[in-house]
């Protein structure tokens, strides 16, 4: 297998090729230069760099992590939990995910996909990551391990040795560390953002422990760092091919694995690493350019008039403008970094904020210190409870049987010009994981782009451009009722209380920016689920206002 990374497909402006090739971009990104991004952006890309260093700087993790993964075996620790979010969390998946290496990722806070996490607690071992130290998740989960590992019997020390933390220099995770006695501390460094971390100790320290062989990994993208320099490089390339689209009226990306999880590579689930990387670098100022993940090369929505297809580990397709873009897991990580860091500059944006992901947040800690109002649905359809805002459901007879299509349809039709829609699904990834079948079945009934997401792991990622990049977005939330809860040791809320308050603190930063929202409640997950999948599929939707079918 050649270590090449390639770009193939690419519609690149001459013009704007030739005008960074005199700006000489490659080689003053290589170099770090943090005025590539206009003024205001140079304070924040001057300390958001390291991340081009990384193929060299990270091989000194490679012994260590060996060495630890190696005693962690000895003491039949080979069930390795990753409790992380966004940044601390995808690449690791991808990475195991593409190696075949078993690994237990925990990005949510529903409590019945934390309860399964909590098995086999004798072999496990429980990596904590969080960049700034303070994320919500990751803290209740951290806390809820060492629950458990009391209930299990273990004293503190012992409890201690069952944890691996990878933070930042000075964070409160790494005081955390210390304070309970944590196996190892690895502290990554601060100049590296979290979705550019994919080869820093957050991406590399779960898969090592893992099983991973890493520095494989770090060889791959050290081969491509040797080219970056260079004018007309394949990751300059594709990042102009980006920038370009955005500006010619393709402001989605669709990405897909090549053939059976990457023809060339093997890689797997890619597309959900590289979402958050696009979404948080370039949605913002309103616009940017939309990750819109989807099953394979031919799923429905995979091309679009406003779309360009990217096919991970495979070669571009017809119809409709696509790229292929081939090479190992390494490159393909630092390649779409470099590749997204030009996409930035060609479209005008600092690829290195992210303005309003916090927004969610405050919105989720409001709700906890109040409390929630009580919304009443509009309607209870079998196992769904319909609620919408701004009026989306006006004029909806939601009382006939197929209430749940026409809000649905509803939903659909207003989706702008050039607009998307987003799924938003706060349920558990695990049990319920036939919801990721909505998107190709309501992808069927649009032309415009459908987007999943699970909640809360997609705040970290495209929560970002819904609430900074253009405002063109309709969202279709779930929700469900909870067989089973889960205290949060030494907070006065549980897992429950929690994840629903991330999803109605999201509601509330959508609805409040004006834009169509349908919140489905399932009141029995499995039945509700079935009952969705019915409704989107169903062969004759009533067109909302027109009464033409189709």
């Amino acid at each position: 297998m050649s270590l090449g990374f390639r770009a193939t497909g690419l519609e690149v402006p001459e013009p704007l090729r030739a005008q960074l090739t005199g700006d000489d971009v490659a080689a003053r990104l290589v170099r770090k230069d943090p005025t590539l991004w206009g003024p205001e952006a140079e304070s924040e890309a001057a300390i958001r760099l390291g991340w081009l260093d990384l193929p060299a700087t990270s091989r000194e993790l490679v012994g260590r992590l060996a060495e630890l993964h190696a005693e962690l075996q000895s003491e039949g620790l080979d069930r390795v939990v990753l409790c992380g979010m966004g940044g601390s969390s995808l690449a690791p998946e991808v990475i195991c995910r593409t190696a075949g290496v078993p690994l237990v990722v925990l990005d949510t806070t529903d409590p019945g996909q934390v309860a399964a996490a909590m098995a086999d607690l004798e072999r496990t071992v429980v990596v904590v990551s969080s960049k700034s130290g303070g994320t919500v998740e990751t803290d209740s989960q951290r806390r809820a391990f060492i629950g458990a590992f009391a209930a299990a019997g273990l004293d503190e020390d012992r409890i201690g040795a069952r944890f691996v933390v990878v933070t930042d220099p000075g964070s409160p995770l790494s005081e955390t560390a210390s304070a309970m006695g944590a196996r190892a501390v690895f502290l990554a460094d601060p100049d590296v953002g979290g979705r550019y971390s994919a080869l820093s100790a957050f991406g590399l320290v779960p898969a090592a422990l893992a099983g991973v062989d890493v520095g494989a990994l770090l060889e791959e993208a050290a081969e491509l760092a040797e080219q970056l320099a260079e004018p007309g490089n394949a990751a300059l390339e594709l990042g102009v091919a980006l920038g370009a689209g955005f500006h010619t009226g393709r402001d989605k990306v669709t990405l897909a694995d090549g053939g059976r999880g990457g023809r060339d590579t093997g890689i797997q689930g890619f597309g959900d690493w590289a979402e958050q990387l696009i979404a948080e670098s370039t949605g913002k100022q309103g616009r940017g350019l939309l990750p819109v993940v989807v099953e394979s090369a031919d799923a429905p929505g995979a091309t679009g008039p406003d779309a360009l297809l990217a096919v991970v580990g495979g070669d571009p397709v017809d119809p409709g403008p696509s790229v292929g873009v081939t090479g190992p897991l390494g490159a393909q990580f630092l390649g779409w970094e470099y590749a997204t860091a030009v996409a930035g500059r060609v479209i005008g944006i600092n690829p290195f904020d992210q303005p309003n992901v916090t927004e969610s947040k405050e919105n989720t800690q409001r709700l906890l210190d109040a409390g929630f109002a009580d919304e009443p649905p509009l309607a209870t359809i079998g196992a769904v409870e319909l609620r919408a805002a701004n009026g989306l459901l006006d004029g909806v007879d939601l009382t006939q049987h197929d209430g749940v299509s026409l809000a649905l349809e509803a939903l659909l039709a207003a989706v702008p010009p050039r607009g998307y829609l987003a799924v938003m699904a706060y349920l558990d990834r695990r049990r319920d994981a036939r919801t990721g079948e909505l998107r190709a079945a309501l992808a069927r009934r649009t032309e415009h782009a459908v987007t999943f997401g699970w909640g809360p792991r997609f705040l970290h990622s495209t929560g970002q451009y819904h609430k900074g990049g253009p405002q063109t977005g309709a969202f279709l939330q779930l929700t469900g009722a909870y067989t089973e809860d889960l205290p949060v040791p030494d907070r006065p809320y549980t897992f429950g209380t929690l994840h629903t308050a991330q999803a109605a603190g999201d509601r509330q930063a959508l609805a409040d920016r004006g834009r169509p929202l349908l919140h489905l409640h399932l009141t029995e997950r499995a039945a509700g689920v079935e009952q969705l999948l019915d409704a989107s599929c169903a062969a004759t939707w009533t067109r909302i206002g027109s009464g033409e079918h189709r």
